[in-house]
């Protein structure tokens, strides 16, 4: 997920993007953890992912709280 695909996002698909994001971090997790997980790049990519989303609405709150 690019950040420019997020910043096009509404907050409401951002906070249900970050759920399911969430969601498949801690099965990936899991199938970490019992060694049946094959593609070991999706952890990081999903942790970035959730980091990104992060970054955006932090800098939203930001933007709002600096404009009131």
């Amino acid at each position: 997920m690019k950040a420019s695909d997020v910043r096009d996002m509404t907050p409401d698909q951002l906070q249900d993007e970050l759920l399911k994001l969430k969601k498949t971090q801690f099965n990936l997790r899991f199938q970490g953890a019992s060694g049946q997980l094959e593609k070991v790049h999706q952890m990081r990519q999903v942790r970035r992912d959730i980091a990104r989303i992060k970054t955006i609405q932090r800098q939203r709150s930001a933007e709002t709280a600096s404009k009131s």
